[in-house]
């Protein structure tokens, strides 16, 4: 086995045992120690791949939903990516609700802005070429991080408050912001200069 091997099944194992704990207790309330006594691994070996439990908790998210969601052709399956992190949330509301809880709204939405940042400028970048636009790289940032914030609080809203909205709903209006708003923002947006 190889070193990222090792690496990726004792963070794999990390991920698991706070899982459980976060199944049974308040994220502030899980200690490193309940989760290295339970995956049999030293001190030393958490802090080797993990600042401290928000950071596995921040990875555990990446791995099962972000890195995921960028997998997929976001032009072209934008709506099943969508469906994807509703059915992640839906499978996975006990522990959505332990950090929600722990974090609170505003910083949920922080601990998801960086890679809903990311996945909102390669969305960008894919409307910009299929339209054969040449939009400033200043303007992408800025709508990337508008659109990022906006999605990463419009899901942390909607898990927060589900049962008002039902999920078609809002499915339905992702896909519409993501099909019209998306490409007549570019359209309208400044241009980089031919020189």
């Amino acid at each position: 086995m190889t070193h990222e091997e090792a690496s990726l099944q004792t963070k794999s194992a990390l991920s698991a045992s706070l899982k459980k704990f976060m199944a049974k207790k308040p994220l502030k309330k899980i200690t490193v120690s309940e989760i290295i006594a339970d995956c049999n691994v030293n001190r030393k070996t958490f802090y080797y791949h993990f600042e401290d439990i928000y950071a596995l908790l921040k990875w555990m998210f990446e791995q099962e939903a972000i890195e995921v969601v960028k997998q997929f052709d976001l032009l072209v399956d934008y709506e099943d990516a969508i469906n994807f992190v509703i059915d992640y949330i839906d499978k996975n509301t006990h522990i959505l609700n332990c950090a929600f809880d722990s974090l609170g709204m505003i910083q949920m939405k922080r601990f998801l802005d960086d890679d809903f940042l990311e996945i909102t400028r390669s969305l960008i970048d894919g409307v910009e070429q299929e339209y054969g636009l040449s939009v400033t790289d200043d303007f992408k940032d800025f709508l990337a991080n508008l659109y990022a914030e906006a999605i990463a609080g419009a899901i942390v809203d909607w898990f927060a408050e589900r049962d008002k909205r039902p999920r078609e709903t809002f499915i339905n209006y992702f896909v519409i912001m993501i099909r019209s708003s998306l490409p007549a923002t570019l359209m309208s947006a400044p241009k980089k200069s031919m020189n």
